[in-house]
């Protein structure tokens, strides 16, 4: 028998240590609130004459290991009483826990572990050691809250520590819930009703110990600039949202108030067992805001705003509920420190602008609400990116210009006055909005100083901008009656379009500051819509999340509601416009897949295939003709060459490889067209559309109209989420701290196997060095099935909290049950993964740490040899993409080498958590080294020549390794179908897309129903295949043979772009003009270089 041991390390090893330096004393309380700890010093205060002494500290300062055991041995072995309130459960404090809980077991110390949010912790029970009477009094006396209730508890833990404590006959009178008003206090929520004068009412919902404690500023300030806008507020307080008793009273208040908005200030998610929050009684919008638990000077230094724990209890979760980000309220700030109890207690302190801006924002949703729909005007924006002019109106599988027409013609059964154009592109084109210089200058001088500066800085005088004739700014935009229909104007130089797009240090030119003031002061819009995914607006230079007057976005749109149709399964584009914009975000479904069937001219290849699988155990010479002949026709079509089969490759390894390319390319499927927001697709698809049209049509109106728009998550309806159906709701997506989650564990081990398998097929070895491609917005939707690949590829998994499901370190999985070597990985985070999930970066650079120190054999753990131990590598902080420009169209060796260099130089810091630094030369010989690179692909319902980021990110590794020197194999992981996921090498995958849906003239039809966006997305096609042609050299001559007979040598095709947007057919002309004369592409079909000569 053997034993087989495991070893875990949890993240709070990744903390800083702390000491505390409090001398012992006979009692000790410890929470990760600081109003729990302002009432226990209030009521130690109070009663000190007769309490035995007392510390106090705050859990956060004890996260590190040896944080807690230095507290231990300098204070707490000293005690004979502790009371712990732990918010969260054990995992938010697990290390120290077990510790405490084994002193007091050995020091015969009384124990009392409660729970911060009134429920009953059997957990938690356990790892006391006073009775559970004693536990249930403690828990009551603190959900009671204040200084007599506090005072109450300590003189209770003094007797089960078996010290002497006075009686004190003080009484505890303050309600477990109830109303509150700046006027009057504590008070009945039914007062409002009593007001001589009834305004619109706003319900204000905080923590019944903000109250206990005397700790209301943030509150107090918010509630007094919004009375002071024309709006009476009532506050209810309470433990918890999620306290049966507390959720059923709040609901019946809010129902009775009937507020026009609902403003929260408790953290985390409402959601209770019956599916609903109580702030959803209203109906109306709640607007959660954050009062940070960090200090001002943090956040004012921070680029990320705030910190992971903040993001996700204020911002992350309440997003589940449906809940608007308001804004950031107010910091931790630390008061006087006590010399009696050894403790500096930390109390809200309200940031007046930040109050004002939450104030003014709420107030503008609350306006659509009372406005004449007739007098409504809405600014419908389109996005301009990528930027070419055949490219306009581009959105992410929607058809943006159908769309617009779409909602304005639901913005006019909704009673609004709106003229509808018959064609908005030619509009687009050549009409026009014009704007004063000197009007311009007035409105600018409003700005912050510090942007006026940043601005003129980066861009001069505004006469200089391009956008500028005759004294005027001049805006591409059509008068829809009340509504304006207009494209986002360049937020930087025309070429340098790809790179800046992302660039958050990039300051907007003058006619993009222009624009947005003059849609706010001279329009006078009340609300703006963007449509397509996505703009450039929520990429500006500014704070991630919790903006500040000096962000560019908050300057720009102040106090404007933005509704922002997204498509349901891109919930890291959409996450960015929520929390920089306080964006309404209504999913929209993709385009019904469409199935993609043999192409014309694999046909006879697949009839010889069915030939020779019939003919298995006959006529060996049939036998032997038919494989013969099923390798000339591959050859001919070019597929063993797509397939890097090589004349010395097996015979039966050969048909096999072809047979599953050939059987891959029929299973695969497309999206047949573009979607319309709002409008049931022509196609049909495998979910109710209809149900999704008329949710996503409603949903709008109900964002336009002020109302509340129900929460709905983000992810794909083609890979089993029926949960983000019906599409129309407000995204949200997942809590970043439970990711990987348990079944993206499992997947992830599906993953490394199917990528192991082919490697050693292809390789016949496993790989030495591997390089993983990770992209933020597909770790959220699959909750980071990549991530748990790439832990279980190093032979680590995550480790769970079994109560809350977050993860909280890592496990250590042993090599005899591995049954392979660990793998040298590398990950290549994206910005936004970067930005979103910085304990994923810690918690990989831990396992690392950890396998470098293991006793294991090198060839088995190639860690224990490495001096350098940065495995996690992404763009400079508040830097995002590739910055590749154009050089992925500029087909010389010179600019490939560029663009090599690009992708290293947005690759060159290594990142662990928080902490980050500049390590060029470590990912250059990372990249050197490595054998294979790989990037996975979790959507049905687009491919790798869909969009542009996949040539930069796959083809630009490839580029890289042009400058450092090395070959590793480019993989490309289908991970589109969960039961069977599928290893290809870049080649092949390119091929399989070109066949099955690029050249395929049913695909091309379905692009022929949408006039000048269908276009514009095959002329997009062609670009990327040229991109990978240009960077990795992976896209063979025949298949651009195959995608031009597709589209310029047809004559409908090409008649059809050239009607529907002759730029786009100049810019595909141009592009096969370029590809032939670099060499790119040299067709030896006779039919095509005529037809090719034709064209041109």
């Amino acid at each position: 028998m053997h034993v087989i041991f495991r070893e875990t390390h949890g993240l709070e090893e990744a903390d800083t240590p702390i000491d505390l330096r409090q001398m012992p004393a006979d009692l000790v309380v410890l929470s990760f609130s600081d109003s729990d700890l302002g009432a226990f010093a209030a009521g130690w205060h109070q009663g000190k004459e007769i309490l035995p002494t007392l510390r106090i500290a705050n859990l956060v300062a004890l996260k590190h290991p040896l944080s807690v055991d230095t507290y231990i041995d300098k204070t707490l072995k000293g005690a004979k009483g502790i009371l712990i309130r732990l918010i969260g459960g054990i995992s938010y404090w697990s290390y120290g826990l077990q510790q405490v809980h084994n002193l007091a077991k050995q020091n015969n110390i009384a124990l009392a572990v409660l729970p911060a949010d009134g429920r009953i912790d059997a957990q938690l029970d356990a790892m006391s050691t006073v009775p559970v009477s004693t536990l249930r009094q403690l828990s009551q006396l603190c959900e009671t809250g204040g200084a007599q209730a506090a005072k109450a508890a300590l003189a209770q833990l003094t007797i089960a520590a078996g010290l002497y404590v006075k009686p004190d006959l003080g009484k505890i009178v303050m309600p477990r819930i109830g109303g509150w008003t700046d006027e009057h206090g504590i008070t009945c929520p039914a007062i409002a009703a009593f007001n001589p004068v009834r305004r619109p009412t706003i319900v204000l919902s905080f923590y019944r110990s903000y109250l206990s404690a005397s700790d209301l500023d943030p509150i107090q300030k918010l509630t007094k600039e919004l009375c002071g806008l024309g709006f009476d507020v009532i506050g209810l307080f309470a433990p918890s949202l999620k306290e049966p008793e507390s959720a059923s009273w709040i609901a019946r208040q809010i129902r009775h108030l009937k507020p026009v908005a609902i403003v929260n200030a408790t953290a985390f998610s409402g959601i209770g067992t019956d599916g609903g929050s109580p702030l959803d009684a209203g109906e109306v919008p709640v607007f959660q805001i954050a009062l940070a638990t960090s200090t001002r000077k943090s956040w004012q230094e921070a680029e990320r705003g705030l910190s992971p724990a903040d993001l996700a209890m204020h911002v992350v979760l309440p997003e589940v509920d449906g809940r608007l980000f308001g804004g950031i309220a107010s910091f931790k700030q630390p008061l006087r420190r006590d010399p009696d109890l050894e403790y500096s207690r930390f109390a809200h302190q309200a940031e007046p602008d930040r109050v004002r801006a939450i104030a003014d924002r709420i107030a503008g949703h609350i306006r659509l609400q009372t406005i004449s729909k007739a007098k409504l005007k809405p600014a419908l924006i389109l996005s301009t990116y990528p930027g070419k002019k055949w490219q306009i109106a581009h959105a992410v599988g929607l058809d943006a210009l159908a769309s617009t027409k779409a909602i304005l013609e639901d913005f006019t059964r909704n009673g609004c006055d709106i003229k509808i154009p018959k064609d908005l592109i030619t509009g687009l084109q050549n009409q026009g909005l014009s704007w004063s210089l000197k009007e311009y200058n007035a409105a600018l001088a409003k700005l912050p100083k510090s942007l006026r500066k940043t601005l003129t800085n980066a861009w001069g005088d505004p006469s200089d901008d391009p956008c500028v004739r005759n004294g005027c700014f001049i805006f591409p935009a059509i008068v829809c009656g009340s509504a304006l229909v207009t494209l986002q104007p360049e937020r930087g130089l025309e070429d340098n379009r790809a790179e800046e797009y992302h660039d958050t240090n990039r300051t907007p030119r003058h006619s993009y500051v222009a624009f947005y003031l003059y849609l706010r002061k001279i329009f006078q819009a009340d609300v703006l819509i963007h449509i397509g995914a996505h703009g450039t607006l929520e990429w500006l230079p500014g704070k991630s999340v919790a903006l500040s007057s000096e962000c560019w976005p908050e300057a720009l749109i102040g106090n404007l509601p933005v509704i922002y149709p997204f498509i349901v399964n891109d919930p890291g584009e959409a996450a960015q416009a929520k929390r920089r914009l306080g964006a309404i975000t209504l999913g929209h479904i993709p385009p019904s897949l469409k199935p993609s069937a043999t192409p014309e001219r694999l046909v006879h290849l697949e009839a010889l295939l069915d030939e020779f699988s019939n003919a298995d155990g006959l006529d060996p010479k049939r036998r032997d003709r038919l494989q013969s002949d099923i390798r000339l026709e591959a050859q001919a079509l070019g597929v063993e060459s797509d397939l890097g089969l090589a004349q010395a490759t097996s015979t039966s390894e050969a048909i096999t490889r072809i047979d599953r390319f050939v059987c891959d390319i029929k299973e695969s499927q497309f999206g047949d067209g573009l979607h319309i927001f709002g409008r049931i697709p022509k196609t049909k698809s495998i979910f109710q559309t209809q149900a999704c049209a008329t949710s996503e049509s409603d949903g709008l109106l109900r964002a336009l109209n002020g109302q509340r728009v129900a929460a709905g998550p983000s992810g794909s309806p083609y890979r089993g989420r029926k949960d983000v159906l019906p599409t129309g709701r407000n995204l949200f997506t997942t809590d970043p701290r439970s990711v990987p989650t348990r079944s993206a564990y499992a997947q992830g081990v599906k993953l490394a196997e199917e990528l192991v398998r082919r490697h050693l097929q292809d390789q016949g070895d496993y790989p030495k060095g591997l390089i993983v491609d990770l992209w933020g917005s597909a770790t959220m939707r699959t909750a980071g099935e990549e991530f748990a690949m790439a832990l279980h590829l190093l032979g680590t998994k995550p480790k769970w909290d079994k109560g809350s499901e977050r993860v909280n370190g890592i496990e250590i999985i042993p090599i005899a049950e591995l049954k392979r070597p660990r793998l040298d990985v590398t990950l290549r985070i994206s910005g936004l993964f970067r930005d979103v999930f910085p304990t994923l970066s810690t918690l990989f650079s831990q396992a690392v740490r950890t396998l470098s120190n293991k006793d294991e054999a090198q060839d088995w753990n190639p860690y224990v040899s490495k001096k350098t131990l940065s495995r996690v590598f992404g763009p400079a902080p508040g830097s995002y993409g590739l910055s590749m420009g154009v050089l992925s169209e500029t087909f010389t060796h010179q600019a490939r080498q560029q663009a090599g260099e690009a992708w290293l130089a947005a690759s060159a810091y290594a990142f662990d958590g928080d902490h980050f630094l500049h390590q060029p030369e470590v990912i250059k010989e990372l990249v050197k080294s490595a054998d294979s690179f790989v990037h996975l692909q979790d959507l049905a319902e687009t491919d790798i020549l869909l969009a542009y980021d996949y040539a930069s990110h796959e083809a630009g590794f490839a580029a890289a390794q042009s400058v450092t020197g090395g070959t590793a194999e480019l993989y490309h992981l289908d991970n589109t179908r969960p039961d069977k996921p599928r290893a290809r090498p870049l080649s092949e995958e390119i091929a399989r897309v070109v066949q099955a849906r690029a050249s395929n003239p049913e695909w091309i039809a379905g692009m022929q129903r949408h006039g000048f966006r269908g276009a514009a997305e095959i002329a997009a096609t062609l670009d990327h295949m040229a991109s990978f042609a240009q960077l990795a050299g992976v896209v063979g001559t025949h298949l651009f043979d195959a995608f031009y007979e597709a589209t310029l040598a047809n004559d409908k095709v090409s008649s059809f772009i050239y009607e529907n947007n002759p730029a786009a057919f100049s810019a595909m002309k141009k592009k096969f003009e370029a590809l032939n004369a670099s060499g790119l592409w040299i067709s030896r079909r006779n039919s095509l270089i005529a037809a090719f000569e034709r064209v041109n």
